[in-house]
């Protein structure tokens, strides 16, 4: 492939992405943009509920055993390096738009707060989820995370370098910060049905199993990132506990001072 037409299959690629990421976001709101979580086809809800698992499913083997090391190993054999990561890319856009042709409401309501004060707290808490979802990717270079940086790259003529293991922002206090906002954003809303719920929990136990994965695969790759697993939580940082183990250890040295006094 050439260089012209490695860029531009990289560049539409991204493009595609942005798309299936703003109607991710009109999906969960319920916007007025075409099917959403709670408008769509009505579907006796035995279907509903088989469909939507499938979809979730499909999606989430999509979006795991493409990413996992030894199937890149394998599939680039036949997709050359440089635009592995955009074909990933896409690959999750037709997953996307397939799970938004295809989802089916199911409209029992499991809480609704809307015109309340916990309503729009819940959506402060969405708006939330999606700004650190955009933040994070930006700060563990959010070109290479949806493979523009290769592209460009080779483009370029120069060799891809894969990036350094860095704990940027939030990522000093937690490991996974870009999770904690998807799942902020799948599951802040203040009206929440039984569909909305089967997509946030879907994907919720999705990003816990991919986790397990995704660090089994950073500690072969990164010696550090053991000590980092260890000192760091995963999802609710400890500042509280640090900063009063701090205090604690202020206070021993005081007392231990004035002991020896």
């Amino acid at each position: 492939m050439s260089r012209f037409l490695t860029l531009a299959y990289g560049l539409v690629a991204y493009v595609l992405f942005l798309g299936a990421f703003l109607y991710l976001l009109a999906f969960l709101a319920n916007l007025p943009v075409g099917p959403t979580v709670d408008h769509g086809p009505a579907t006796a809800w035995p279907l509903a509920l088989a469909i939507n698992v499938g979809l979730l499913a499909l999606f989430g083997l999509q979006h795991s055993v493409m990413a996992r090391p030894t199937f890149k190993q394998w599939w680039t054999r036949f997709v050359p390096q440089p635009i592995e990561r955009s074909t990933y890319v896409l690959a999750t856009n037709l997953a996307l738009a397939v799970l938004y042709w295809q989802w089916r409401p199911l409209d029992a309501v499991v809480w609704d707060l809307s015109g309340t004060v916990g309503g729009y707290l819940m959506w402060g808490l969405f708006a939330a989820g999606w700004l650190a979802v955009l933040a994070t990717t930006l700060l563990i270079n959010h070109f290479d995370l949806f493979g523009l940086r290769q592209v460009w790259l080779y483009f370029r003529r120069r060799p891809y370098t894969s990036l350094g293991f860095v704990t940027p922002g939030p990522y000093r206090f937690i490991r996974h910060p870009l999770y904690v906002g998807w799942m902020a954003a799948f599951w802040a809303t203040p009206t929440m049905t039984l569909g909305h719920l089967l997509f946030a929990a879907g994907l919720s136990s999705y990003i816990l199993i991919a986790i397990y994965f995704e660090e089994r695969n950073l500690v072969q790759f990164h010696a550090e990132y053991g000590e980092y697993r260890r000192r760091v939580p995963r999802f609710v940082p400890r500042l509280r506990w640090q900063a009063s183990r701090e205090a604690g250890a202020v206070q021993v040295a005081r007392e231990t001072v004035h002991a020896r006094n």
